[in-house]
């Protein structure tokens, strides 16, 4: 004889905890099924384990969807201020980072610890380590086959994310069950993802893997101030990851190092103070050292800086302002952030995040196509999107 509950929940993540929480908040019987051993894995990782779980920022303007305007009723609903609240009476400690980030000051398995607690004190059940091999639907109840038995239930919430990082057991389970139902699943790819150089790049930049400087990039009318890392396969850091949401494979990017220096200015004033140091030297006082003699052996810049014609000035200057890159590729999943597209938000209610087409199905999170920039948005739109199922399902 089939389990019955109210509510079952797969994927015991960020979204489909807060979910969880809140339906049982509600008085309904619910049920969260995760395949793996332990809950929310992706915060616990988050932040360098101290889990960037907000933004105060966080607004429509920060997610990328087929349709922007899909996020603002869950946003507006429940906002940073609401989960602050929450790890607020939970005595978690925190701080702001930069540019909105809030952080735990200790470990983020204080948040994942928190919202344990919470759905023990909501009467939620929890079983990790069950898979769930299928789903059905007979008209009026959902069927949840695992190997520990069959659950019906009346509502089905799907919050088991998107692809990125699948050694933490990420899958397209979620996309999978969306076309079972008939919803159209839009295009995914890695998104906050570092990018990959060719080759003949990449040995011209000997010497910088682990070479971090602050840049503006830009992608089309797209652009971010952060801070960008070579790596041995290509470029990262968060800027990096910032744009490459915006980035196809194989099309320009554009650096402009350092965009707070005037380099023009402070090239020409150098020369009229000392024309006879090198010029490495002056741009080593803004920029790391390695990067500074990268950039003047790539021009062919030798001697002093008095002796440097101004066709050769006026291109170093360039190469500071506009540095166009080619990346022909990505990391992928594998170290990707997040996973851009999923389930169409065509088919989704805004205000309950629920099928249209299917009642009683909902998804939430990464699965759906809302995805947030680097810097705690696409936790907040976990936790935003889970409250709003989580208080009709």
């Amino acid at each position: 004889m089939a389990e019955r509950r109210d509510v079952v929940i797969i994927g015991a993540g960020a979204a489909g905890m807060m979910c969880a929480i809140e339906a049982g908040k509600r008085g309904r019987s619910v049920l969260v099924l995760d395949h793996a051993r332990a809950p929310g894995e992706k915060i616990r990782i988050s932040g360098g384990g101290r889990c960037n779980f907000t933004n105060l920022h966080a607004g429509p303007k920060n997610f990328l969807s087929a349709n922007p305007h899909f996020c603002k009723s869950a946003l507006a609903r429940y906002g940073p201020h609401d989960f602050l609240d929450l790890v607020e009476r939970h005595g978690i400690a925190w701080h702001e980072k930069t540019l909105g980030q809030l952080f735990c000051d200790q470990s983020s398995r204080q948040i994942v610890a928190m919202l344990l607690a919470e759905m023990k004190a909501a009467g939620v059940a929890l079983r990790l380590s069950t898979p769930v091999a299928a789903v059905g639907h007979d008209g009026s109840v959902f069927r949840v086959e695992t190997e520990a038995g069959v659950v019906e239930t009346a509502s089905l919430v799907i919050a088991t994310g998107g692809k990125s990082i699948p050694k933490m057991g990420a899958t397209g389970f979620a996309y999978r069950i969306a076309e079972q139902f008939g919803l159209t699943v839009l295009e995914t790819r890695a998104g906050l993802v570092p990018l990959t150089l060719d080759p003949a790049t990449l040995s011209a930049h000997e010497g910088l893997p682990g070479v971090a400087v602050d840049v503006a990039v830009r992608h089309g009318r797209t652009e971010f101030r952060e801070a960008m890392l070579f790596t041995h396969r290509g470029l990262s850091g968060p800027a990096i990851l910032q744009i490459s949401s915006y980035w196809r494979e194989g099309e320009e990017i554009a650096l402009s190092i350092r965009p707070d220096v005037d380099f023009a200015a402070l090239l020409a004033q150098a020369r009229r103070q000392n024309g006879r140091q090198a010029v490495q030297t002056v741009l080593s006082e803004h920029v790391p050292k390695a990067l500074a003699q990268r950039l003047v052996a790539d021009l062919g810049i030798g001697g002093s800086l008095a002796e440097q014609p101004a066709a050769r000035i006026e291109a170093l200057v360039r190469r500071f302002r506009d540095w166009r890159l080619r990346p022909p590729g990505s990391e992928g999943y594998r170290t990707a952030e997040v996973t851009l597209g999923g389930v169409d938000t065509a088919a989704l209610d805004s205000r309950s995040m629920e099928a249209r087409a299917v009642p009683g199905l909902y998804f939430i999170g990464e699965a759906v196509d809302v995805t947030g920039w680097l810097g705690g948005y696409n936790f907040q739109w976990a936790w935003a999107s889970g409250h709003a199922a989580g208080q009709v399902a």
